[in-house]
């Protein structure tokens, strides 16, 4: 996987080198055609990315290719500034962005729900408690029959198996959701493991990319493991419905995710959805942004290279690409998240002046 991963950053390179400038005729390169838009990172929104990349390329002529590396990897190639934009579920906090050689923004694209999904006989509809998914993802419950399973699930045949944990191995922006909800509803999580896109697990066996997850969990016979949403219902896997903050028990859908972004959005657009109040909210949803530069002139980029990026990402909070995503199972941007992200993207430069 890492020659693969190494392979894909080379591809990524190239392509960019091709259109953006590097060969040494820096003046000339600047007013270059974009021939390519290059982007790179979260797995959790890919399915959806693939099919409105897929779309505008077909419509405009203009190639788009995404890399799914894994939020990590897009925050990393962005930095290297060797992709036009990044893509991560985890939105850069104030230590992360100081950390960037320019100014990031980000750019909500849709809502998503990362689910616990399992592979169990009979595939049994469970529904798990924020004590059900400590114990399980801690490694303190390690039989399905557990009767603390079995008391939350009473009707339900739960089979005498060991439970195998499967985590993302890469840096995730599916992970940093996943621990931001754990961190939330158990203090011991929060002590122990914590928050983040890479953590220490104390059980289970690690897999690349929600794929990579997904995949473990349908040919191993007693897994549970998180995923984004799409990634469970593409390959037939069960998911819980998990308790939220009012004391339902929701199940992962577009209406329970949109739900849970009923409040209130920051300018920058930085903000976690998860452990909602909403009363009908699934607890693990969230956000997923598209990161760029605000100032579009670096490694030499020509100004059409710049404004078709940003012809690209307004389009994929239009309603033309937002009608997608409830066909890949992910929720449309709220009215208020795309005044906010368009708002956002009004304050792109280039050589200091606006694109907009």
């Amino acid at each position: 996987m890492k020659k693969f991963q190494l392979l894909l950053t080379a591809v990524i390179a190239i392509a960019l080198m091709a259109g953006c400038g590097g060969s040494g005729k820096e003046k000339a390169k600047t007013a270059e055609k974009a021939e390519t838009i290059t982007g790179a990172g979260a797995t959790f929104p890919q399915p959806f990315y693939n099919k409105i990349f897929k779309n505008y390329s077909s419509e405009k002529g203009l190639l788009v290719t995404y890399g799914g590396i894994g939020s990590g990897g897009g925050i990393r190639s962005l930095k290297d500034e060797i992709v036009d934009f990044g893509a991560s579920d985890a939105f850069l906090n104030d230590a992360k962005l100081a950390e960037m050689p320019g100014k990031v923004l980000h750019i909500p694209t849709c809502l998503g729900a990362v689910v616990a999904a399992y592979n169990l006989p009979e595939k049994p509809e469970l529904k798990f408690t924020p004590e059900l998914m400590e114990g399980i993802f801690m490694g303190k419950i390690t039989n399905w029959n557990d009767a603390k399973i079995a008391a939350v699930n009473p009707g339900i045949n739960l089979p005498d198996l060991a439970i195998t944990v499967v985590y993302r191995s890469d840096g995730s922006g599916t992970t940093f959701i996943f621990s931001d909800y754990m961190s939330k509803v158990s203090a011991d999580w929060k002590e122990k493991i914590g928050t983040g896109k890479a953590l220490q697990w104390p059980v289970g066996i690690g897999a690349k990319g929600n794929p990579g997850v997904a995949g473990t969990i349908s040919q191993t016979v007693g897994a549970i493991g998180y995923i984004g949403s799409e990634y469970a219902f593409a390959q037939d896997i069960p998911v819980a419905s998990i308790q939220n903050l009012a004391g339902n028990f929701i199940k992962p859908s577009v209406e329970s995710v949109s739900a849970s972004a009923k409040g209130e959005m920051p300018a920058d657009t930085r903000v976690s959805l998860t452990n909602t109040d909403a009363v009908d909210g699934y607890p693990i949803s969230s956000f997923t942004w598209l990161i760029i530069y605000k100032e579009q002139n670096y490694k030499n980029r020509s100004l059409d290279q710049a404004v078709q990026t940003i012809k690209l990402i307004d389009w994929a909070i239009s309603a033309d690409a937002q009608k997608e995503t409830t066909k890949v199972h992910y929720a449309p941007l709220p009215e208020t998240a795309v005044a906010k992200a368009k708002a956002v993207l009004s304050t792109v430069t280039y050589n200091g002046k606006s694109l907009k």
